[in-house]
């Protein structure tokens, strides 16, 4: 064994042991935290506001307490409030903390996502070597061969084997008419290796989300630094975000949940074939825990799904308000500013007591002017501004204007005064068909109509017809229902 071949593979152990997810499953109270993140951060619930997080984790230490746990030889819990430990797992890199919708929230990261799948894997079933796994990566090796291998006669020829045998299959089913049954000791572990190839997604869509957001947070920083042209951090960030899709494991499963959940009939599919799968009797022999995680794995894909396409939304968005708002000379005043600050922390603090009063800036320093204007000039025009020109209305022409106009009111009232009244009424037809041809426009028929109206009418059950005569000359007939006008004086209806 060659000591330079133990040295380099102790040096690579040493920077896995850094990794926050193995510096928290060998944490001392590591039980405690994947209990609470497992408990808190739920598939329904993966994200949750901190103050929510803070009482749960309060209300979990409390009883655990009661319970006899972090005593003497019994199993340790930590010390603190739990606005400190969650603190300490955000800065370990277990918890990631954000605002989400205004409200500050707390995420599992990418890292505590793996801590709780191994503990999960370890603690609960063990994953056997079955006829399944291996046919899945039997499966997974022929694929890749296949994509591998350019023959493309040794493809035909795989192809027809398939056929050939797909063919007899479908044979044997006409001729027996019968499905050969599967046991359920084979179904229990086809289900099982199904439940650990889907406990694999959430932490595949954890590190998309990070990736995401590790590009973003580089992209801000080259931009507000300055140092290259924006053309060239834009087209870095593409290739990157491109990269991310096709060249990383967690890109490609990603890529492939999309291209999943991209058609609704693979969806109703993936669905439908759950329901099949729970409906079988041999589902009853699994446990309740893994029975709901059957149930999920279509609802847990779409929100990874979500989860990555808000990230890239969310990236996008910033990079988009950073280059629209990004103001070198302004950026650069704020980091002068604020190094000037620090730069008077450092002179201040090793001359400063413990518990030293400080004097507050009441108010913000003012600019010193010398001199500023005590009048405003030219307020006044150098000149009057040029009168209007007198215009005078003239005659008014002597033509049919008028006669196109609006009723005669004053001659239809006076009109109706001469007529006689019979039962105290004056019917509307008749007196419209008695007045001189002047008053019988159409408009004076609507003018009669409305004093009518304002002196008090009865409506009666016949049709009349009238025949108006318009100022040219030509004439139109009219019919409406008949109205009669009460006389104004009768039953102290009008003024007196």
């Amino acid at each position: 064994m060659s000591t330079a071949t133990v040295e380099g593979a102790y040096e690579g152990a040493l920077r896995a042991f850094k990794n926050p997810m193995l510096d928290l499953l060998h944490g001392t109270y590591a039980p405690f935290v994947v209990t609470m993140l497992a408990l808190v951060f739920t598939a329904q619930r993966p994200q949750v506001p901190v103050a929510d997080a803070h009482a749960e984790i309060d209300a979990a230490l409390d009883r655990l307490r009661a319970a006899g746990y972090g005593e003497e030889g019994n199993a340790p819990l930590p010390v603190g409030s739990s606005r400190d430990l969650c603190r300490g797992w955000v800065r370990s890199g277990w918890l990631k903390r954000h605002v989400q919708d205004g409200v500050e929230v707390y995420q599992v990261s990418a890292h505590g996502v793996g801590a709780l799948e191994v503990a999960g894997r370890v603690g609960g079933a063990r994953t056997r070597v079955s006829e399944s796994r291996v046919r899945t990566l039997l499966d997974a090796v022929e694929e890749l061969a296949q994509d591998a291998d350019p023959d493309v006669l040794s493809r035909i020829a795989r192809l027809d084997a398939e056929i050939r045998e797909r063919t007899a299959e479908v044979e044997r089913l006409e001729r027996t008419g019968a499905v050969e049954p599967v046991g359920d000791d084979q179904l229990l572990e086809e289900a099982e290796n199904v439940l650990h190839l889907a406990r694999e997604l959430p932490a595949d869509f954890a590190r998309v989300v990070e990736s995401i957001k590790q590009v973003q947070r580089d992209v801000v920083t080259d931009l507000r630094q300055d140092v290259r042209p924006t053309g060239e951090v834009l087209r870095e960030y593409l290739a990157r975000g491109k990269d991310i899709m096709e060249s990383t494991r967690e890109g490609r499963a990603f890529a492939g949940a999309l291209a999943l959940i991209g058609r609704a009939e693979h969806i109703d599919q993936l669905a439908g074939n759950l329901r099949v799968i729970l409906g079988h009797p041999f589902a009853e022999q699994l446990p309740a825990p893994q029975r709901r995680e059957l149930h999920e794995i279509a609802r847990r894909i779409e929100q990874g799904v979500r989860e990555v396409l808000h990230a890239q939304q969310q990236a996008s968005h910033v990079i988009t308000t950073q280059i629209r708002n990004h103001d070198p000379l302004r950026d650069r005043e704020v980091d002068g500013l604020l190094r000037d600050v620090m730069s008077g922390f450092q002179q201040w603090m090793p001359t400063s007591r413990h518990k030293q009063a400080v004097e507050p800036m009441r108010r913000l320093p003012v600019a010193d002017v010398g001199h500023l204007r005590q009048k405003a000039d030219g307020l006044r025009l150098p000149a009057p501004p040029t009168p209007l020109e007198a215009w005078e209305m003239g005659v008014v022409p002597d033509d049919d204007s008028r006669a196109w106009g609006g009723p005669h009111y004053a001659d239809l009232e006076k009109h109706l005064a001469a007529l006689p009244r019979e039962d105290g009424a004056v019917d509307v037809a008749t007196a419209f068909r008695s007045a001189p041809e002047r008053l019988r426009r159409p408009v004076d028929l609507l003018g009669l109509l409305e004093i009518a109206h304002r002196h008090g009418m009865v409506e009666t059950d016949e049709v009349v017809t009238v025949e108006a005569v318009r100022p040219d000359g030509t004439r139109r007939r009219f019919a409406f229902g008949g109205v009669a006008m009460r006389d104004e004086h009768e039953g102290g209806t009008a003024d007196e």
